[in-house]
């Protein structure tokens, strides 16, 4: 071999560190976070996870005929599912652990607890027959939310859902303290599984910026009224049930102007395009 002769070359490219090498865009090296950031952002993640677990719960209860109990787990995956967006966006979690998707497992969690468990919960209490119709009436929310939770427009870009957000777990709540009749049911969930397939905005009380804090406000009511109807079962007060209603109304009415103003919005753009 001769000494002057030339190295081979290696057609590999130079490896380098995550301290050395830019990013794919030649941009600077990706940030390193410190650590009490990092873990806030997997406790995060953790506390969503728990939805799960809940939505577990409140199938076991279901099926011991507890309604209520299931009812209390319910209102404690709200809770979790209504403050772990503020969690998240606080501890960052898209910037220091980019490898996990948090939005999937935020999906699969809420498919659970606002679909599967209310609907196994529906099913144990008699709301539903337990007949060839009632199976029936039971497969359209788990079908017509399987449709929605692939949609990559289920959320739009100025924060509202597009479609029925397959609340069944407020189908299922009412259904249970106010003892609805299987008539009763079976109408607004054929109703509510159309509504999934169309394009009406609604709100999302925790997202939606127009009139935010009427809306948060009035969010909270409602979950306190939901805590009280649970106490007060078997026998609700009127006045309860009224303002539980009272938010419902506001939420029908305050997504029927969202979705207005939306389309007002596309006429003027149409016109100025």
């Amino acid at each position: 071999m001769r000494e002057n002769a030339a190295p081979p070359v290696d057609p590999r490219p130079p490896v380098t560190t995550a301290h050395q090498g830019n990013d794919e865009h030649g941009g600077a090296p990706a940030r390193r976070f410190p650590l009490p950031l990092r873990l806030a952002g997997a406790a995060v993640h953790a506390y969503t996870a728990l939805g799960s677990v809940l939505a577990l719960l409140v199938v076991l209860a279901a099926f011991e005929g507890e309604a209520v109990t299931a009812l209390w787990l319910g209102l404690a995956a709200l809770w979790i599912d209504g403050t772990d967006g503020m969690l998240a966006r606080r501890a960052r979690v898209k910037e220091t652990i980019p490898w996990f998707d948090g939005a999937l497992l935020d999906n699969i969690v809420d498919y659970l607890t606002y679909v599967f468990a209310p609907v196994v919960l529906l099913w144990t209490t008699g709301a539903l027959s337990h007949s060839w119709v009632g199976w029936l009436l039971a497969a359209l929310p788990l079908l017509a939310s399987s449709y929605q939770f692939c949609r990559v427009d289920a959320k739009t870009d100025d924060h509202t859902f597009l479609g029925f957000p397959s609340y069944w777990n407020v189908v299922a709540f009412y259904a249970v303290v106010l003892d609805l009749s299987q008539v009763v049911v079976a109408v607004v969930l054929v109703v509510c599984s159309v509504l999934v397939f169309v394009p009406v905005r609604y709100l999302y009380p925790s997202r939606t910026e127009a009139l935010w804090q009427v809306s948060i406000s009035l969010t909270v009511v409602w979950l306190v009224t939901y805590a009280v109807l649970l106490l007060q079962y078997p026998d609700p007060h009127w006045v309860v049930v009224v303002l539980s209603f009272a938010y419902v109304v506001y939420y029908l009415a305050f997504s029927g102007w969202l979705t207005a103003r939306a389309a007002h919005r596309r006429r003027r753009a149409a016109r100025t395009a």
